[in-house]
């Protein structure tokens, strides 16, 4: 009888609690001073995930502009233009993000603890929980700045080899620069390549253009290709063995990287073959032997 009157008072505690969420985020929503409007017309589609949520996010993006000094917020917005995120979300709704999902992970946690039994220090769960879901954006736009730098260090080489035989063949850099768009794997510097055209056409010198591009990438490998170009226009020399000079350093340096890796797996590979491994296998080597001496 008592069991049953404690899963009652659990099962009521979570109604209680989603309707205590549901009553403030009404209430938040109708004290707003206006409604924000998702004009999404230049922006990419949002993830599935993401869309579940957005309502909220834009809710909280409009109290996050308001509480936020314009600096904070440009501090966000660089590190949303590093990783390609700011594409889908500006910088209030990032941080407006980090509350939403601080929230959502603060339920999860309620709602795991009152189904379980005889669980203490509550309090310390759900202060793990509010951390954990704030800082869960950030963690996530580190993996995406990673996958990222790593895509754009993979497809540098491939657009410089179509740049190179453009100048060659006679193109001026911007020509080559457009046939490389054409031709070029999709992916994050195809996007940046497009945008630095979209500049040079809307009026910006190229060499803006490209410390634009270098800006927002802020990737050695296109740092380095950025001054190359920026000094070869500058000094007057020939663009076509700029161009394939640079071809050649990117495609070294990724061969390099490749074997710097290959040499740290054997490496990498000893603590879980300490840990793991070696215990397993005197194990089953050692169990025979401890059965024999167990029977004499």
């Amino acid at each position: 009888m008592f069991e049953l009157t404690l899963e009652a008072v659990y099962f009521g505690a979570i109604i209680a609690i989603g309707v205590s969420v549901a009553a403030l985020i009404y209430f938040a929503q109708s004290a707003l001073p206006e409604q924000p409007v998702d004009v999404r017309t230049y922006m990419d589609p949002l993830p599935a995930g993401l869309t579940l949520i957005w309502p909220l996010v834009l809710m909280f993006s409009v109290l996050v502009e308001m509480l936020y000094s314009n600096r904070s917020l440009d501090r966000t917005e660089k590190k949303l233009q590093h990783t390609g995120v700011s594409y889908i979300l500006t910088s209030e709704q990032f941080i407006a993000l980090r509350y939403v999902s601080a929230i959502i992970c603060v339920l999860l946690t309620v709602l795991v603890l009152f189904s379980l039994k005889n669980v203490h220090d509550i309090w310390l769960f759900v202060l793990l929980a509010v951390v954990g879901g704030f800082m869960f954006p950030l963690v996530w736009l580190s993996d995406t700045r990673k996958k990222r730098e790593l895509e754009v260090i993979r497809a540098l080489p491939i657009y410089l080899d179509f740049m190179t035989m453009a100048v060659e063949a006679g193109l001026n850099l911007s020509g080559a620069m457009q046939q490389a768009l054409s031709k070029g794997p999709k992916g994050a510097l195809r996007n940046e390549l497009s945008i630095v055209m979209r500049d040079m056409r809307s009026g910006i010198t190229r060499a803006e253009a490209l410390k634009r591009m270098d800006e927002r990438l802020h990737v050695d490998d296109v740092t380095r290709f950025v001054n190359a170009m920026i000094q070869a226009e500058k000094m007057g020399s020939s663009m076509a063995s700029t161009l394939r000079i640079q071809s050649e350093q990117r495609r070294t340096e990724r061969f390099q990287r490749a074997e710097k890796k290959a040499m740290e797996a054997p490496v990498k590979l000893v603590f879980p073959l300490i840990v793991f491994i070696f215990p397993v296998t005197f194990m089953v080597l050692g169990f025979p032997i401890a059965i024999k001496f167990m029977a004499m």
